[in-house]
């Protein structure tokens, strides 16, 4: 009898549950390596492309294609079921980025959010052209004779007469 009277505590009919429950849609994952069978040629093509260009969110630097993460496996599955049923590429990665953000991409578009993501190469670059040019400047402001003494400006020429 299962109860709090019965032979198995409430407690541990509950972890059991839960156990149970996340363990349902990991097998549904779909695990690297697996053999998948398509209705034509067109969608494996779709199938490979869309897990090599999307993201996996838990792995931040790996490909659905390379990840081995449960959340990868299954996005793999969702990207193969709308494959398989007919869905384009551009719905499948609408789905996806709907539920998961732009992020998903490797690619992410050209919007008001990701402006600071397209533009920060050419901010750092325009502040490493910044930085580098006042360094040049000081550098030559340094060096010029205005800015040496006349002891200084002495010891200079006695040093380029080799005194």
């Amino acid at each position: 009898m299962i109860g709090s009277t019965g032979f198995i505590p409430k407690s541990l009919v509950t972890v059991l549950a839960l156990v149970w429950l996340a363990a349902v849609p990991m097998a549904q994952a779909i695990p690297l390596g697996t053999p998948l069978e398509f209705d034509s040629q067109e969608q494996r093509e779709q199938y490979n492309k869309l897990v090599r260009e999307l993201r996996c969110t838990v792995c931040q630097s790996e490909t659905l294609h390379e990840s081995q993460a449960a959340l990868a496996g299954d996005m793999r599955r969702r990207i193969y079921d709308m494959t398989r049923s007919g869905a384009s590429g551009d719905e499948v990665v609408d789905f996806l980025v709907q539920r998961y953000g732009d992020y998903v991409r490797y690619r992410p578009p050209l919007q008001a959010n990701t402006l600071l993501l397209w533009g920060s190469p050419f901010l750092a670059l325009m502040a490493g052209g910044v930085i580098w040019w006042r360094v040049v400047r000081r550098r030559r402001a340094l060096l010029s004779d205005e800015a040496l003494s006349d002891a200084d400006r002495d010891a200079l020429e006695r040093f380029r007469r080799g005194e």
